[in-house]
């Protein structure tokens, strides 16, 4: 069986290490059986986030056009 070496931060490495079932569980089968549930990137996920969202109040709201309209583009970094 062909392996890779891989190199994850210590916070990593004991979440890794605590979801072993049994102390000879590698750390290879601990990864063949977790679970990667997948961010739904939907247009219906996007509307329950909506909804989830807090309401901003009109002082936020102001702000945030303020903002936006004061943005501008960043200045061109190749011309004198």
């Amino acid at each position: 069986m062909a392996t890779k070496t891989i190199s994850i931060d210590l916070v990593a490495y004991d979440k890794l290490r605590r979801a072993r079932i049994r102390p000879d569980e590698s750390f290879s089968q601990v990864i063949r059986r977790a679970r990667w549930d997948r961010v739904r990137s939907t247009g219906a996920a996007l509307l329950e986030a909506l909804e989830r969202a807090p309401v901003l109040d009109e002082d936020a709201l102001q702000r945030l056009e303020s903002n936006q309209r004061a943005d501008a583009p960043p200045g061109d970094a190749w011309s004198d």
